[in-house]
């Protein structure tokens, strides 16, 4: 019988995933004309891809907890999306999922040891979320360097994520 606390494969190979998952997506921005739905298809896998990092990086719970309600949000709107929801209908729960993002990609970069990890995490994280608090007002463009923003995030987490070592025994019933 399989171990569930084992992982199914490397913590690299669990960040690598997204990268090439969301790549089709982040191109279609570029070369698709708005309303296209077949960037959604990619962009469902690459969050669902997502869950295998959240729940192997270091956060507080509350953080991890917030992870997993981006990607059920996220997956939602492509769904929605898939199956014909408008655009004006499933943008603003995107966005609001957005702001899930932004807390647990920030939080987990912070308890990250790379300063490079921290940095950059901190900012997609802050640039993801807090778009959602101006995209009334903000051309939706504003938004995309957080598309780039992560894919660099990811790739860091790859070449240079180490999880905190295990607290000494009896410290984790202590705290």
């Amino acid at each position: 019988m399989r171990d569930p606390d084992k992982p199914y494969f490397s913590f690299r190979t669990a960040a690598i995933l997204p990268i090439v998952l969301f790549l089709p997506s982040l191109v279609s921005f570029a070369v698709s004309e708005p309303g296209v739905v077949w960037p959604e298809y990619s962009g469902v896998f690459f969050h669902l891809a997502i869950l295998f990092l959240i729940a192997r990086m270091d956060a507080p719970v509350w953080a991890k907890a917030a992870g997993y309600g981006w990607i059920t949000l996220d997956v939602l709107t492509g769904i929605m999306a898939i199956n014909g929801v408008p655009y004006e209908t499933t943008w603003p729960v995107r966005l609001g999922g957005h702001v899930f993002a932004g807390i647990w990609i920030a939080l987990s970069s912070v308890y990250a040891r790379h300063a490079a990890i921290r940095a950059v995490g901190v900012l997609t994280g802050v640039w993801l979320g807090g778009y959602s608090f101006v995209a009334d007002i903000a051309p939706e463009e504003v938004i995309y360097p957080a598309g780039l923003l992560i894919i660099v995030w990811f790739a860091l987490l790859a070449a240079r994520y180490r999880p905190a070592e295990a607290p000494e025994p009896g410290l984790a019933a202590a705290a």
